[in-house]
């Protein structure tokens, strides 16, 4: 494999060279974009800086020649070694992808109607974050959330924003977790949601937005989260988590979130000491 990359840089075709290396840095460029903000990110550029480290003595160390056999030996095992552990490493990454590639708007067939939700999940969450009442509703896209909701209490009835805010008021047995919604009805409450890493979400944030955050990573969910401290409104995506979103933005950010023609990953906060 290495021998084929070496002889990359021996070709005479300086056209078709100018090319390929257009293409590399384009599949690159990608690939750190997508991955911004992770620790993906990090784990590819040590990976990309070895492999560079690699080619390069193959190609100062006489690759055509016997010389430095074991060495060349060790680093073509190294590399194989690489193309497999990356595989594992990145695997999360992989599977959210895949899944963005599978709801993309060609394969997706068309964007699902949210008419009734988005004012009712409106009007519920600007109740809820004038009263600090803390909550969690995921909206489900093109991926089912059925395994999620299974570990809630089944509702299975038509949203509106009173039903909301009774599910979130702080004395209801079915406050302290999440709510599903799939496209106009409320699926189920109670639901336990996945937690994402800490380094995801800033250290001022609690778990509340850390699994607002992990239903996010592997599903197209979206999630609103209302802090109980401050009664702040975030949307968690792909893996991100938005800014405050202030009441009369709401319902834009939300239709902008349900109906956005890309899924492109929201860049999140930096991490800040816990305040």
């Amino acid at each position: 494999m290495l021998e084929r990359i070496a002889q990359f840089f021996r070709g005479d075709e300086r056209l078709s060279i100018a090319i390929e290396l257009v293409v590399i840095w384009a599949v690159l460029f990608v690939a750190l974009r997508f991955l911004r903000g992770t620790r993906g990110a990090g784990v590819l550029k040590g990976v990309i800086a070895i492999l560079a480290a690699i080619i390069l003595s193959l190609r100062f160390a006489g690759s055509g020649t016997e010389s430095f056999a074991r060495l060349r030996y060790m680093a073509e095992a190294l590399a194989g070694t690489l193309a497999l552990a990356l595989v594992v490493i990145f695997q999360p990454e992989l599977r959210q992808a895949l899944i963005r590639i599978g709801q993309s708007r060609w394969l997706a067939g068309g964007s699902r109607r949210f008419t009734e939700m988005v004012p009712a999940v409106d009007e519920a969450v600007e109740f809820l974050s004038r009263n600090q009442f803390g909550a969690l509703i995921v909206i489900e896209r093109g991926v089912p959330l059925g395994e999620m909701t299974r570990t809630g209490v089944p509702i299975d009835s038509i949203i509106s924003a009173r039903l909301l805010e009774s599910i979130f008021w702080p004395n209801s047995p079915l406050h302290d977790l999440a709510v599903v919604v799939s496209g106009n009805r409320i699926v189920a409450a109670n639901v336990q949601l996945p937690i994402a890493d800490a380094s995801m979400v800033p250290a001022r944030l609690g778990s509340r937005h850390q699994a607002a955050v992990g239903a996010t990573v592997e599903t197209d969910a979206i999630v609103v989260v209302v802090s109980e401290q401050t009664g702040a409104i975030r949307i968690a995506r792909h893996g991100g988590l938005s800014e405050p979103i202030a009441y009369d933005e709401f319902a834009r950010a939300l239709r902008a979130a349900l109906t956005a023609a890309e899924d492109s990953t929201p860049e999140p906060e930096k991490q800040e000491a816990a305040s």
